[in-house]
């Protein structure tokens, strides 16, 4: 199974290719610039900041491996994200079993409504329960809803919000909805992991701790080898 990794930023992309051994070597394909791992079944992908452009860069990047009959069997949205406390501490890994986007849709009188209350599109994704099960064994992830926005959260008032609308909540991010919309698109199953970098809440760079959570990203994906390679989409 090809599995595609789609990160937001090329920090993070090469945090997932340290797991790895061998150097990655640059696949050009219409739109987008893949990474390939050497053993050929994993592909990286900076696919860029935010749910529009992550969505563009993953369907150019899934496009491409279907006209090459050489499609992928699993999408990865991968990176660094904000967690909500006490759930998602900094240096801690999520495991999305709900990838939601936190703000699609209405403002109205009554409160927010979500698109598929207006009758329209979605906003959940869910990844397959058993791999999200055998990845939060194999790293120990925690399962839960990883929230995609277009604003990182900066305050307490949006953070408490938040976790008013999606009480599951354990850490947001601006990219998983993008990629699981698009590989939706094209029938393949997707999964989200973050590594916690910085609490949700008022912005203070100096509490962040990104270098800790890319190194967290390493290691998480050394240990996803086997968790891939032995999971079958068709169980799903």
């Amino acid at each position: 199974m090809r599995v595609l990794v789609a990160t937001a930023v090329p920090a993070e992309r090469d945090a997932v290719a340290r797991a790895f051994p061998g150097p990655a070597r640059e696949v050009p394909r219409p739109g987008v610039t893949l990474h390939r791992l050497p053993d050929g079944a994993c592909d990286l992908l900076a696919a860029g900041v935010g749910p529009a452009l992550a969505a563009a860069s993953t369907a150019a990047a899934l496009t491409a491996a279907a006209l090459d009959a050489a499609p992928y069997g699993l999408v990865v949205s991968a990176g660094i994200g904000g967690g909500f406390a006490p759930g998602a501490p900094v240096g801690s890994l999520v495991v999305a079993d709900t990838i939601t986007a936190a703000d699609l849709g209405a403002e109205t009188a009554d409160g927010f409504l979500p698109v598929t209350e207006l009758g329209f599109g979605t906003v959940t994704h869910h990844p397959p329960a058993e791999l999200v099960r055998a990845v939060a064994d194999a790293t120990g992830a925690r399962p839960g809803t990883v929230l995609t926005g277009s604003t990182v959260t900066g305050t307490a008032e949006r953070a408490a919000l938040l976790r008013a609308r999606h009480p599951r909540a354990l850490a947001e991010a601006m990219e998983g909805f993008g990629v699981a919309e698009a590989a939706a698109a094209h029938g393949v199953p997707v999964l989200e992991l973050r590594a916690v970098s910085n609490p949700v809440g008022p912005r203070d760079r100096a509490a962040w701790r990104i270098g800790d959570a890319l190194a967290a990203l390493t290691d998480a994906f050394g240990k996803l080898g086997p968790v891939l390679t032995s999971w079958n989409p068709h169980d799903r």
